[in-house]
């Protein structure tokens, strides 16, 4: 009688401690040591078996804890699949190559008997396996005790109620993130509209883009933004900063590439009074203007070798120190840079540092060039009609279908700066409430200089030249230089047949340029 009140105690207490427990990893802690103490085992693990059922997991062990359900170099695989239990002695271990399980044998202190019991809930669910450590080999002392049945009995209700509980957090959590992604998407839509202010442009490019911006203004990751000049790199830049947290703060812009290489580094860090020959007085530098805000290195490529490393520093520690100065500051700064630069190409040139690309592109982002995203030209030219009128006060309605055939036919090396550039001089020449018309827009292919130049050249055009006056009876250099052109064109296209691929080479011209030349002069093949 005294023994059985004592078990009976013993169980009372075991089943307590049990259905305190308020998470699952707690439950399967307190149920191992419980039944150590209370059978007198050397350990007892408890491994779970994951929601998918391909993985039995082990927090105790750690990265070894981890043992494949389809892997049977370890024996949990071959009971799962009978779904009964056994002893495993330690002779039958060391046929066992798995690293993890030779792991558990090791901080079981190999023990001379283990006993592996699957667990399952009511409904046949398997929930883990239980492993029982001893030196004695008699298991049946153990697991036919009542007791013992009881603890197992009672750890599988526990553990089942903590799954449908976690799974319950879980479904709660689930929701949560369904609300907050929707949430999210609606914001990315909301502010990728009011972007595309201007970000202007209706195609996949331009959406997609503008989609990036937003996600990379929600981070506090550097970005590098490429693309050919023109393109709109600084406009992305202002999205980025006006989007973020530190819309707030300062957007400070430095162009690399126009400012000399001896000044640049008093630019960025500032200098202290004498620091130098002309440092009349101290100049907080552009780093420390940035604090709070947004720094945007324009032309990142055009970086002097030995300021990219001092660069690469204050980016790890966001610490600079003025020239001149005995102590470093600090500066709390967003950094946007930008390039038109093949920067990988200048890497493998040794112009620029490895290192310091990988810190600048932590959010990369490319804009394509305009040629390649012809669908955005309307948009674009009707989003720089309405600049131009509102500031002017006065401007054309819009741009009529041939202007736009007639600009599709172009390649833009300037890109979305040089269409700018062209639709506002046509602007000038155009009636207040008309169309632009195609005789109105000044293309050019000498476009030169494309990093550093913001000058479009080129002629009004002139349809319908027909010939080429003498030299005497010219009074206009300019339309007889475009007669003589479109006579040449004319009498190429006559000589091929027609064959504008063969005119085009016969005349050293790219064949897109003879069709745009064709347009513009409107002469026919043949």
């Amino acid at each position: 009688m005294g023994r059985m009140q004592m078990e009976l105690h013993t169980g009372i207490e075991l089943a307590v401690a049990l259905t305190r427990q308020t998470t699952l990893p707690d439950l399967l802690k307190t149920a191992t040591t419980q039944l150590e103490n209370t059978f007198g085992l050397t350990r007892c693990w408890a491994l779970e078996l994951d929601l998918s059922g391909r993985t039995l997991h082990c927090s105790d062990l750690a990265e070894t804890g981890e043992f494949d359900c389809g892997d049977f170099s370890h024996p949990f695989a071959h009971l799962l699949q009978t779904g009964k239990a056994r002893e495993l002695t330690r002779a039958a271990s060391y046929r066992l190559d798995h690293p993890g399980f030779q792991s558990l044998m090791e901080a079981s202190d190999r023990p001379k008997s283990l006993w592996l019991e699957p667990l399952k809930g009511d409904d046949g669910r398997t929930l883990g396996i239980l492993i029982l450590c001893r030196d004695e080999s008699d298991w049946n002392g153990i697991t036919a005790q009542p007791l013992y049945r009881g603890l197992l009995q009672l750890l599988t209700h526990q553990w089942i109620a903590q799954l449908q509980s976690r799974d319950q957090v879980w479904q709660r959590r689930l929701l949560k993130r369904s609300l907050d992604d929707l949430h999210d998407a609606e914001t990315l839509r909301k502010r990728s509209e009011n972007l595309a202010q201007t970000l202007v442009g209706p195609s996949e490019a331009m959406t997609r883009l503008r989609a990036q911006v937003v996600r990379a203004a929600s981070s506090q990751l550097s970005v590098l933004v490429q693309g050919e000049t023109g393109c709109g790199k600084d406009v992305v830049a202002r999205g980025i900063h006006e989007l973020s947290d530190r819309a707030d703060g300062p957007l400070v812009v430095v162009n690399c590439a126009a400012i000399p290489d001896s000044l640049l580094e008093s630019e960025l860090f500032g200098h202290t009074k004498g620091a130098f020959s002309g440092a009349d007085q101290a100049k907080e530098g552009l780093l420390a203007q940035a604090n709070g805000g947004t720094l945007f290195l324009d032309e990142i490529g055009d970086m002097p070798m030995a300021l990219q490393s001092k660069l690469l520093r204050v980016l790890e520690s966001r610490q600079f120190r003025p020239l001149g100065a005995q102590k470093e500051q600090h500066s709390d700064f967003r950094l946007v840079a930008a390039t038109h630069q093949p920067l990988r190409q200048s890497i493998e040139d040794g112009s620029f540092r490895r290192d310091l690309f990988y810190r600048l592109s932590q959010f990369p982002l490319q804009i394509l060039p305009l040629r390649e995203r012809l669908d955005d030209l309307e948009a674009l030219s009707r989003h720089f009609i309405r600049l131009y009128t509102e500031r002017e006060g006065a401007g054309p309605l819009g741009i009529s279908s041939h202007a736009l055939k007639v600009l599709a036919t172009y390649d833009f090396p300037g890109n979305a700066r040089e269409l700018r550039n062209i639709i506002e001089l046509a602007c000038l020449q155009t009636p207040a409430g008309d169309d632009i018309q195609p005789e109105m827009l000044q293309l050019t292919d000498l476009y030169t200089d494309p990093c550093v130049s913001e000058t479009y050249g080129g002629e009004i055009q002139s349809p319908g030249i027909a010939s080429v006056p003498g030299t005497g009876e010219i009074r206009d250099l300019k339309a007889a230089a475009q007669a003589f052109e479109a006579a040449v064109i004319r009498e190429r296209l006559h000589q091929y047949g027609g064959n504008r691929a063969q005119a085009a080479e016969s005349l050293g011209l790219p064949k897109r340029t003879l069709a745009h030349k064709c347009l513009k002069y409107q002469v026919t093949d043949l």
